[in-house]
């Protein structure tokens, strides 16, 4: 009913001011106040009448929701909405609203289910009046998971009709976490160097191509193919053997699973940011690089920047599943082994103990402790959630305690993250 209601609360306010004047007139049998009444009533109806008959033409086409990608919590780009070039009428605007709801480290499985924490969010802008494209500041302070709509409305200058137009827009988007300032990890990336072979049957081309990388010799150079696309190429054996690194790599996110706190959703979400930056700062450094990527419910095998790509989509969100009993299973090379994990994995320094006598590497995110002096502590406020246009869970304003994780096994690497108000 709110998006079918044509008054907005000032146009109603208008109506009922001026039905005051009109009735009130009429008993006391004031002109002058009746033919104030009727001429505010008169201008009503008119632009009423114009602004529904226009808006009709405007119900059957389609709005272009374009986000950036990856869309990235905190971003400073701009979404654009598109609308069809029509024509708007004089004394009228098209105005964008993007409303939804947002689950930080995606902490819910469906709007409505139990432990949903999905908060709302509410903005819009105006399109100018001889243009169809409008930009508007949407993003969120953490990552997890968008499922928003997108609609229109034609409203006057005056600020009384809302006429709904154009069709709406639903989309489900994925948010990834904020990256980290960091510029490298402690990588023995030679610890997994294993050899692929390549070897060709007999319907199988006589050569495997590949494109050219300094070192190759040049008389391997396929001339002719590299002439076609603009890209040099290089012939292989078919019976190669090339070096790759298996890297094999633990995400935990096991914690609590039904109305997660605040700060332990930071706490995720901070850890998602490293493993990102891991995994996509060994891969562009070495391309020849296999990552086996275990999570508490799915496993992951990825070989290029594609299926990077993809996987960080799911990353983003990715939330807490309750803590189990597992036994490590070392499904990877004999080479290191890296985890990523937070203070809610309390089943951690058990998994670690199980990993022994294989070389470990452990990235935890710990709560900062108060009165302890750390340094670069990574804050989240409250109150940015309000500054991006989203109502905060009240329980947040009433945070619990997470305790630190002691874990001593192999070794460690320790971030901190807490939230404020």
């Amino acid at each position: 009913m709110r998006k079918r209601f044509v008054f907005t609360p000032a146009g109603a306010a208008v109506l009922i001011i001026a039905l005051f004047i009109l009735i009130r007139a009429l008993l006391t049998r004031n002109s002058y106040e009746t033919a104030l009444g009727m001429g505010i009533l008169l201008f009503l109806l008119l632009l009423g009448f114009f602004g529904f008959w226009k808006s009709r033409h405007f119900k059957t086409q389609e709005i272009v929701w374009k986000i950036p990608i990856p869309f990235t919590a905190n971003t400073k780009e701009e979404t654009q909405i598109a609308v069809p070039q029509l024509p708007v009428p004089l004394f009228f605007r098209i105005h964008v609203i993007l409303h939804g709801r947002f689950f930080p480290s995606a902490s819910k499985g469906s709007i409505g289910s139990i432990g949903s924490i999905g908060l709302r969010f509410f903005t819009e802008t105006g399109i100018p009046r001889n243009k169809n494209e409008g930009k508007i500041h949407f993003s969120f302070p953490m990552s997890g998971k968008c499922m928003g709509t997108a609609y229109c409305r034609l409203r006057d200058i005056f600020g009384i009709f809302s006429f709904p137009c154009f069709l709406p827009q639903q989309r489900t988007i994925a948010v990834r976490s904020a990256p980290i300032n960091k510029a490298q990890f402690p990588i023995n990336a030679q610890s997994g160097r294993e050899d692929r072979h390549y070897k060709s049957s007999g319907s199988e081309e006589r050569y495997y191509m590949r494109e050219y990388n300094p070192g190759d010799r040049s008389r391997d150079i396929n001339w002719k193919s590299s002439e076609r696309i603009d890209t040099l190429i290089t012939r292989i054996s078919p019976d190669n053997q090339e070096q790759v690194n298996r890297i094999e790599v633990y995400f935990r996110n096991y914690g609590p699973s039904v109305y997660a706190a605040l700060d332990t959703l930071w706490l995720l979400d901070r850890a998602k940011a490293r493993l990102s930056l891991f995994l996509r700062s060994l891969m562009e450094e070495q391309s020849n690089t296999i990552f086996l990527i275990h999570s508490a419910r799915e496993h992951w095998e990825i070989e290029n920047i594609d299926e990077l790509d993809a996987f960080l989509e799911e990353l983003a969100v990715l939330s807490f599943s309750p803590p189990q009993n597992e036994t490590f299973t070392g499904m990877g090379s004999l080479g290191e082994l890296f985890i990523f994990s937070t203070a809610c994995d309390t089943a951690l320094p058990a998994f670690l103990l199980g990993c022994i006598p294989r070389p470990v590497s452990v990235f935890l995110v710990q709560p900062a402790m108060p009165k302890k002096n750390i340094a670069d502590i990574e804050t989240l406020r409250i109150r940015d959630f309000i500054t991006k246009n989203c109502i905060p869970v009240f329980r947040w304003f009433f945070p619990g305690k997470t305790e630190q994780l002691k874990v001593s096994n192999g070794k460690m690497e320790i971030a901190y993250a807490e939230t404020r108000l």
